[in-house]
């Protein structure tokens, strides 16, 4: 079968310096439920997972980084990395349209992204929100967002 004119569709969505056991099994199971086809956290900061009730790292691949530069020399080939951040340059995630292979990365609620991780992103979006929204709502806006049904990116 030639897959020339056909360009497999697949997200993950992840943490960096992740805060709470809490935020990070909300957002696995929103991302086991709304399509994702892997999870994973970068740097020490949560504690082990115990709020996983739905066992998402048994139903997808779960990887852990150590830092964001192991993270980012092992994106999938292809992929485009999404900030999500509430920077000026930010474009608003109702407008934004999605790439058809990406990571999502989010940043815990009380430091954000690293500059470092809004640098390398591809694209940064953002909510239109007064102020941060919790991690876990944040992750589970972009993953319905981008189940709607809107043009992707090429």
């Amino acid at each position: 079968m030639s897959t020339d004119n056909f360009e497999h569709e697949f997200f993950g969505i992840g943490i960096l310096n992740g805060k709470t056991p809490e935020n990070l099994g909300v957002l696995w199971r929103t991302a086991q439920n709304l399509g994702a086809s892997f999870i994973f956290t970068i740097g020490n900061r949560y504690a082990k997972q115990a709020s996983d009730t739905h066992h998402a790292v048994k139903a997808m691949p779960y990887f852990h980084y150590d830092s964001f530069e192991l993270f980012y020399d092992n994106l999938p080939k292809g992929a485009m990395l999404i900030g999500v951040e509430m920077k000026d340059n930010a474009v608003d995630l109702e407008t934004f349209k999605h790439p058809r292979r990406c990571v999502y990365l989010l940043g815990a609620e009380d430091h954000g992204l690293s500059n470092q991780a809004c640098e390398k992103s591809h694209h940064l979006v953002r909510f239109k929100s007064v102020k941060s929204l919790n991690v876990a709502v944040a992750g589970s806006i972009v993953m319905y967002d981008r189940n709607l049904s809107k043009p992707r990116m090429s």
